[in-house]
């Protein structure tokens, strides 16, 4: 039987570090005389104790971290930590029923940005700041996930960017330390700079800070009913997609471009085909408004913009209800949900360098269809793909489509309109907020749906967050033998 007491030594250093995030809503309460510091002190403490009694339990653990224990702590960790997230929502001002409030700490942490609040003007500071801190944390978590575990669990095809450095899952834990150091820090001061910008560009401070995290995190939690469209203001909207732009790159050239490597990050095909999707979708979208709708040019450039990164980058910002555009900018909208942005960065989706290497190997099939004798290997980035890379994402690809439609079904079943059942699906795996249509969509929220809804959507962002094979591996009956 497998021996689970590193993967439970470590979650329970997790649940410390959430317990301690515990201090800013707490702080902030006691700054507005909210008697709400005691829920945060409660939930705080029952957290911390569990994280410590798991530690305990292990006897300090020291023992090697295998591969099995690596997946095991991918999973674990997201599965484990929103439970206890979502008190705060449950016993606080808010007073949540459990299924909402373990709905909206899914949301924080995954990054996702659904939410069931249908007035978050309403909320107490202290709540608000709960919000964004869990998406701040969580946008952290993907990061490092995806620059040192992902790669050496071969996810999805993610074997592609992996580091000499981190090759075994011992080395993970062994030699990580100082990188993880280096991208908190990075991570850290491109919030406070976007804080800054935000209050620079005539956000109040409160706002700029939540929403600073949020947008570095492309959580998209907001402190306003109507997202960024409350402050009516378009160097606060260029602000805002700038930062989803800078979160949406991989963190780890940011790390090369400290060093003077800038090149780096202006040469990867990532970022250009990341770039260069944005680029052109907005002139479609901007187009469409400016023909259809008479738009000033201006105007529906910035809205196209705006909009094309909050749904590409799964932020899920809105400055109005896309909606209201048409079928054109609706469809495309919904179709970019599921590209994502760039592996290594805070953003969610399919990433960009998946639908990279499809297109490689497409591009090679139909070259053997003309000449089958042909020897040619589809590249990534100016390098030969091995067999296994494509493999895994075309398998990746496979299970992505089959988690979406599955959980279209059994939304459906529950009574849910095709239309909120497919974008609900969509939007929980992709991790992108808000859905389409009139009960999810950018003027709705997610409180109206049934329990069971909400269950099925957490497990659907807690799929896409982990990408799904993680989980999948967990169900082989091989992978608890020791």
């Amino acid at each position: 039987m497998l021996d689970i007491r590193p993967v439970v030594h470590v979650i329970g250093l997790l649940l410390i570090v959430l317990a301690g995030f515990n201090v800013l809503p707490f702080g902030v309460a006691l700054a507005t005389h909210d008697e709400e510091w005691v829920v945060f002190a409660a939930a705080a403490a029952i957290t911390l104790f569990f994280g410590l009694a798991m530690i305990l339990s292990c006897g300090g653990s020291k023992r090697r971290i295998n591969l099995r224990h690596a997946f095991l702590i991918a999973v674990g960790a997201w599965a484990l930590l929103p439970p206890f997230a979502a008190l705060p929502f449950r016993f606080g001002s808010a007073g949540l029923t459990y299924s909402d409030a373990l709905f909206e700490a899914m949301s924080g942490l995954t990054t996702t940005g659904s939410t069931v609040f249908a007035d978050v003007g309403a909320l107490s500071p202290a709540v608000l700041v709960w919000r964004s801190a869990l998406q701040w944390l969580g946008g952290i978590a993907v990061v490092l996930m995806a620059v040192t575990l992902l790669p050496t669990l071969r996810v999805g095809g993610m074997q592609v960017f992996k580091s000499e450095a981190f090759d075994t899952p011992e080395k993970i834990f062994a030699r990580a330390h100082p990188m993880t150091w280096q991208l908190i820090a990075v991570y850290t001061a491109l919030t406070v700079l976007w804080c800054g910008l935000y209050w620079a560009a005539g956000m109040p401070f409160f706002d700029a800070a939540n929403h600073a995290m949020t947008t570095l995190s492309t959580g998209g939690f907001s402190t306003a009913p109507d997202s960024l469209g409350h402050w009516r203001s378009p160097a606060i909207l260029a602000v805002a997609t700038l930062g989803m732009i800078v979160a949406a790159l991989p963190f780890a050239l940011y790390l090369q471009a400290a060093h003077g490597n800038w090149k780096l990050l202006l040469r990867d095909s990532q970022v250009r085909t990341f770039l260069g999707v944005l680029v052109l979708a907005s002139l479609v979208i901007a187009a469409w408004l400016v023909a259809s709708s008479n738009y000033d040019i201006g105007f529906a450039l910035l809205g196209a913009v705006f909009h094309t990164v909050s749904i590409v980058s799964g932020t899920g910002y809105c400055a109005t209800d896309i909606q209201l555009w048409g079928g054109l900018p609706v469809a495309l909208l919904f179709v970019l949900q599921y590209v994502g942005g760039c592996a290594g960065s805070t953003t969610c989706g399919f990433k960009i360098f998946r639908f990279q290497v499809l297109y490689a190997a497409a591009r090679v099939q139909v070259a053997r269809m003309l000449r089958p004798h042909l020897v040619v290997m589809p590249q990534y980035n100016g390098r030969p793909l091995q067999a296994s890379v494509t493999d895994a994402v075309m398998g990746f690809f496979f299970l992505y489509a089959l988690a979406v439609a599955w959980l279209t079904i059994g939304l459906s079943y529950l009574g849910l309109d095709f239309t909120t059942a497919i974008s609900g699906a969509s939007t929980a795996i992709s991790n992108v907020g808000p859905g389409f249509g009139d009960i999810i969509g950018p003027a709705g929220n997610f409180s109206s749906l049934p329990d069971a809804a909400k269950w099925m959507l957490a497990l659907g962002m807690l799929l896409g967050r982990i990408e799904i094979l993680s989980v999948i591996v967990l169900f082989q009956p091989s992978f608890w033998r020791e």
